[in-house]
C-alpha cells in the first residue's frame, strides 16, 4: 500500500467566528500579503532603503493589486456571472473572498500602485520592482493554498499518489474520477523555487534597472504555460490553447525584450535616502514619516552658519563702530603678516 494514496480535500474553507465568517482563502492572501512585505523590506533595507518604505508602498499595491486581479477575472470568466445560464449571480462579481483573482491583472494594477506612490516619494519604482520580486514569487506560493481550499485550480484526472481528491460535481470534474493533479500545489513549489533562484541570480549578477522582476515574470510565465496545459476546468480557447496560456507567451516574450534592452542599463536609482543628522551620521530620509523616524529631509540638515567673510567697511557687517572695523582689519593684516594659510577664514 502506498504511503500516500490521495491528497484529500479540506471539509471546509470557511469558519465561523460568531457572526464573522473566517475564510481560509482570504487568510492565505493575506499572509502571502504579509510575507512579501516582511521579504521586502529586508530586502530594501540590504539595499541601503529606509526601514518602513515597502510597507508605505504596499498601503497602495494591496488595494490596486486585489481590485486588478478581480477585474482580470471576471473580464475572461464573465460567463460565470452574466447571461441567463450563468451559474453565478452578477452581483457575486464583487464577492472576492470566493475565490477568483487573475494574477495578470493583480501585479499590472498592483505595479501601478506602486508607481504612483514611487512617484510621489522620489524613489526608483524599478528599484522597488527588483526589491519586491522575489516576495511577490512567495506571496503566490502562499496564495495558492486558497485554491486548495476553495477545490479549485486543478488539473485533469491522475492515478499519481499525490492526486488531489474533488469533490464531484465541481466545475472540470469528469464523471468517475476522484483524484486530479494538483495544479495549484504544482504552481505553488513553481513560485517558491523562482524566488530562491531570483535571490540568487540578484547576487550572482547584480541585476538591476527591473531586471530581476523582468526575470521574475518570464520565470512565472514560463510555469504558468505548462502548468495551465494541466487545467480542465472550463476557459476560453484560441487555437487550441487556454487564454491564460497565450497571456503567458506574449509576458514571457515582453520580459526577454526588457532583459535583452536593459542588458547594460547602469547608474544610480533614487532609494529616497538623505545624508545628515547633523552629527555626521548617515540617516535615512523619506517624506512619509516625521523627525523620530529620521525620515524628514527639511529637519535633518541643520542650519549652517554663514561663514562668508565679510568686508569689514560694509554697512551692517558686523562692526558696531568704524573702531571695531579697524580692529578688525589690523588683526587680518597681523594674521597674514604672521604667516597663516591664505584662504583660512573660508574652511569649514
Amino acid at each position: 500500500m502506498p504511503l500516500l494514496a490521495s491528497i484529500p480535500s479540506p471539509s471546509q474553507g470557511v469558519w465561523n467566528l460568531g457572526p464573522i465568517p473566517i475564510r481560509a482563502y482570504a487568510l492565505c492572501i493575506v499572509l502571502g500579503v504579509i510575507v512579501a512585505v516582511w521579504i521586502g523590506e529586508r530586502r530594501w533595507r540590504a539595499r541601503g532603503g529606509a526601514p518602513g518604505t515597502i510597507t508605505d508602498l504596499a498601503v497602495w499595491a494591496v488595494p490596486f493589486g486585489l481590485v486588478g486581479g478581480r477585474l482580470y477575472h471576471v473580464i475572461t470568466d464573465w460567463q460565470i456571472y452574466f447571461g441567463s445560464e450563468a451559474p453565478k449571480r452578477p452581483i457575486d462579481a464583487l464577492f472576492i473572498w470566493e475565490g477568483g483573482l487573475g494574477i495578470w491583472g493583480a501585479i499590472a494594477l498592483g505595479a501601478l500602485g506602486v508607481w504612483i506612490a514611487c512617484r510621489r516619494r522620489g524613489i526608483s519604482f524599478t528599484a522597488v520592482a527588483d526589491t519586491l520580486a522575489p516576495g511577490v514569487a512567495v506571496a503566490q506560493a502562499i496564495g495558492r493554498w486558497g485554491n486548495y481550499f476553495n477545490q479549485e485550480l486543478f488539473g485533469g484526472p491522475t492515478d499519481l499518489p499525490w492526486g488531489l481528491e474533488i469533490e464531484p460535481g465541481r466545475p472540470g470534474t469528469i464523471p468517475g474520477a476522484t483524484t486530479y493533479h494538483p495544479a495549484f500545489l504544482y504552481e505553488s513549489l513553481w513560485d517558491l523555487a523562482l524566488a530562491v533562484v531570483l535571490i540568487l541570480a540578484a547576487r550572482r549578477f547584480t541585476l538591476r534597472h527591473g531586471r530581476v522582476f523582468a526575470l521574475y515574470v518570464a520565470g512565472y510565465t514560463l510555469g504558468r504555460f505548462w502548468i495551465e496545459g494541466l487545467r480542465v476546468d472550463p476557459a476560453h480557447h484560441i487555437l487550441g490553447l487556454r487564454l491564460n496560456q497565450w497571456t503567458s507567451i506574449v509576458i514571457f516574450l515582453c520580459a526577454l525584450a526588457y532583459l535583452w534592452l536593459a542588458r547594460n542599463r547602469a547608474g544610480e536609482e533614487p532609494l529616497g535616502v538623505q545624508i545628515g543628522d547633523g552629527d555626521g551620521d548617515p540617516a535615512h530620509a523619506d517624506p512619509a514619516h516625521g523627525r523620530d523616524q529620521a525620515d524628514e529631509p527639511e529637519l535633518l540638515r541643520e542650519e549652517e552658519p554663514d561663514e562668508t567673510p565679510r568686508d569689514p567697511h560694509d554697512e551692517g557687517g558686523g562692526a558696531g563702530s568704524g573702531e571695531t572695523a579697524t580692529a578688525g582689519a589690523n588683526a587680518a593684516n597681523a594674521a597674514s603678516d604672521a604667516g597663516a594659510p591664505e584662504g583660512e577664514a573660508d574652511r569649514r
